[in-house]
Order: C-alpha cells, then structure tokens, then sequence
C-alpha cells in the first residue's frame, strides 16, 4: 500500500492524507478519525488506530486525551454520514496545490479545524449515523434525525406517526422502519420514554398534582400514567416524589 503524506500537527496529532498503513510514530492512545471522501462519503470515528488501514482520503490521528479535554470524548466508535462542510474542509486538505512548505502548514492548520469541526457537530447530535448495510440513504436518515428531533422538542404535542412522517417527509413504513433501524427504538417507544422523562422532571421541581403531569404527558388518566411510570422507574409517581423529596 502506498505511503501517505503524513503531517505531525502536533504532538496530539498526525494527520495523513491519502491510502495508507497506519504505523510508525502515533500520538499516545490515538483515537482515529477517517474521513472517506469516495462515492458514499462517510467520517468513521475509532477508539484506537491499530492495525487498521487508511484507504484513502483523509485520516486523523488524535490523543484520547486531547479528544477527552477539548471535547469530552469517551471513546465511543460509529460511523455517520460525511455533511457538505467537513466534506469541503476534507477536500481543501486533499487537493491543496500550494508549494511543498505551504501547503504543510495549510494542511495542518486545516486538519485542526476538521478535528474540532467534527467534534462540535458529534457533541451536537448534528451528525447523522449511518447503516453498515447502507439502507438508508443520507436525505433519508437526515429525515429520521428530524423525526427524533421533532419528538424531543414537542413531546407536548398530540403526535402520531402519521403528523410526525408527514412533517418529516417520509411515510409511515419508512418511518417506523427506519426509526427502529437508525435508533434501536418504536417511534411510539421513543414518544413514550422522553414524555415520562420530562414527568419525571417534573415531579422532582415542581410541586404541580400528579394528575396534571401526567395529562402533560400525554395521559388521558392518572391510572395509565402511574402504571407507565411505575414500569419505567419503578415507582409510582406520587412515590417518586416523594423519594426524591426526602433525599
């Protein structure tokens, strides 16, 4: 396999543009981040940069203890879509044509940005994971994104699967089928969980009835809201109160 150009950024980071065998000198404990800038572009994010193979692209090499002090990264893996503005930040970095000394401090300079670019849109949940199989397609799982998003914002809203794939443009079946692929979840699961969190907030700051929190959250009765609560956090909402109160 070819030799990338490799730039040493700092002692945190190595950055390597092209195909590649990812050896030699490494910062400490890197967590690797590629950014694959082919027909699917995809960034994959690693806990460690073993024995593994840049196929081309761009490849970052950064200290888990700078992912952790910048970004309070904990090592998690996954692989997400490649968005339009890292893509270009990528590009800039591949295709730079400036003069050999230039163009090692442009690309360094750049690959600092593409690190903390990347970072900033994981820590905000702006990017969109995607499927091994390749099933869903980048508008697709921008629109299941959406759906979640729609979910966690108006929980108090009289949502049903088929306002939420309407105002996310899918249709149901994608919907439901999507959502359970991207997120592990029912879109009426998800519904459910971030309603009963938001009581559970409730209950803890607020001196609001019990009856009134649970009609807040999507409970036509006090009933059916203290069975869903109990199964959730294992006591009844007035119990729960009331434990947190004498904590």
């Amino acid at each position: 396999m070819a030799v990338a150009e490799c730039i040493q950024v700092s002692p945190e980071m190595t950055a390597l543009i092209g195909a590649c065998r990812i050896e030699g000198a490494l910062p400490v404990e890197p967590v690797l981040l590629h950014f694959d800038l082919g027909e699917q572009p995809l960034v994959r994010i690693r806990p460690q940069a073993q024995d593994m193979a840049a196929d081309g692209g761009i490849t970052l090499l950064v200290s888990r203890i700078a992912c952790a002090r910048l970004f309070a990264h904990d090592g998690n893996e996954g692989d997400y879509h490649l968005p339009s503005e890292l893509r270009l930040i990528a590009l800039a970095i591949r295709d730079c044509a400036m003069e050999a000394s230039a163009r090692t401090t442009y690309r360094g300079c750049k690959a600092v940005e593409l690190f903390c670019e990347t970072f900033r849109l994981l820590k905000s949940e702006a990017l969109v994971p995607a499927r091994e199989d390749g099933a869903l397609s980048l508008a697709d799982a921008r629109r299941l994104v959406a759906a979640r998003r729609l979910i966690d914002e108006q929980w108090q809203e009289k949502l049903t699967i088929d306002l939420i794939a309407r105002s996310c443009g899918l249709n149901r079946v994608k919907l439901s089928r999507g959502f359970r692929a991207m997120f592990d979840c029912t879109v009426a699961t998800a519904l459910a969980e971030r309603r009963l969190h938001e009581a559970s907030r409730m209950l803890r700051t607020t001196d609001r009835p019990i009856s009134s929190i649970g009609y807040d959250s999507g409970y036509l009765n006090n009933a059916a809201f203290s069975r869903a609560f109990a199964r959730r956090f294992g006591l009844s909402p007035s119990d729960y109160r009331a434990a947190r109160i004498a904590a």
